[in-house]
């Protein structure tokens, strides 16, 4: 086998916010893999400042994985590099596949069916959210995500009684993602306000290693609560289960760039399911490569809800894929050609 790496920055088509700053681009390393002249190609995809791994030895690690690929000794050690094992596990499924970047096959990488995901509306001033909330319903998606923390508390919920005067919650759903921007002290009374609007959930409303105050904020809340970025940076059984069982949460989000793969998310998904937790799964600003391999995995999880797989038209310079959006759902169409990775 031989293994090699390049770097590729993604230029978002409009500087998004969140509650950690402005992005405007995101890093990417794709790791190629070679064998008896097929390929198969994965991402390692980093958000800084979020990204366990997201430290100034990445690509060092990295190259020494490949190195140690490429001269058949021992593999480094990935446990604390979920980046790294995200984008290996890919590259092998990829490398191991029938046809090119058809990881999962089933009947949505065959183009047959579809997986129903939600549009996304970033942090931004009043009037920038609101037109965005309108273009996702015009193009036809019938579950929203804000997210919420950057403008004024009482503007956000102008926000949600708009679109709720016009559409009920049978109608379309909305979810809404605090990014761990509420405090302790305020946060139940947030949850109930919001709770008017007759919301899905609220992502990692505190910010994390507050496990005492989620656990109370989740019993108290009439507003279902997700966990998020609360999940990064734990690999032992005895720490995730102590994790959701501590909280109880309503509900966990899977981002596999950010917890180590999809062997890792599905251990997630057993650990919560035996809670009697709910789950959905997210994207991470991944390219198409990252895109397509988290689509397809899902796919396979049978969750019958809305994931968090929007993101791939965000940016100027993505890997051209059959990946499309249609009506609020995530479609392959295989007369779109991937574009070369070299």
């Amino acid at each position: 086998m031989e293994a090699r790496y390049f770097k590729h920055s993604l230029q978002f088509k409009r500087p998004s916010g969140t509650s950690r700053g402005i992005l405007t681009t995101k890093d990417s390393w794709f790791l190629i893999l070679s064998q008896d002249g097929k390929r198969g190609v994965g991402e390692c995809s980093l958000l800084s400042g979020l990204s366990h791994d997201d430290t100034p030895d990445f690509e060092k690690q990295l190259a020494a994985l490949c190195t140690a690929l490429n001269e058949q000794v021992s593999l480094p050690d990935l446990q604390q590099w979920p980046a790294l094992r995200m984008g290996y596990e890919t590259a092998l499924l990829d490398l191991a596949a029938d046809r090119p970047f058809e990881l999962f096959p089933s009947v949505f990488t065959s183009g047959s069916d579809s997986v129903p995901i939600n549009g996304l509306v970033w942090m931004g001033s009043f009037d920038d959210m609101s037109q965005q909330i309108k273009t996702l319903l015009e193009k036809g998606f019938d579950c929203i995500k804000l997210k919420i923390g950057a403008i004024h508390f009482e503007e956000e919920l102008k926000l949600l009684a708009q679109i709720r005067k016009e559409f009920n919650a049978s109608e379309v759903i909305i979810r809404v993602d605090a990014n761990g921007a509420f405090s302790p002290v305020n946060a139940l009374e947030q949850l109930k306000r919001l709770n008017d609007y007759e919301l899905h959930s609220i992502e990692q409303p505190l910010a994390v290693n507050q496990w005492e105050a989620l656990n109370d904020l989740c019993e108290k809340s009439p507003l279902p609560i997700a966990l998020d970025e609360e999940l990064i940076g734990r690999f032992t059984e005895k720490e995730c289960l102590t994790l959701l069982q501590t909280i109880q949460p309503a509900y966990i989000i899977l981002k596999p760039s950010l917890l180590g793969g999809f062997q890792a998310s599905e251990q997630w998904i057993k650990w919560a399911e035996s809670q009697k937790i709910g789950w959905w799964v997210t994207s991470a600003l991944e390219s198409n490569v990252g895109l397509n391999a988290i689509a397809q995995w899902t796919y396979t999880q049978k969750y019958l809800g809305h994931q968090g797989l929007g993101t791939g038209s965000l940016f100027t310079n993505n890997i051209d894929s059959p990946l499309v959006i249609k009506k609020g759902c995530l479609w392959v169409d295989n007369l779109i050609p991937w574009s070369q990775i070299n």
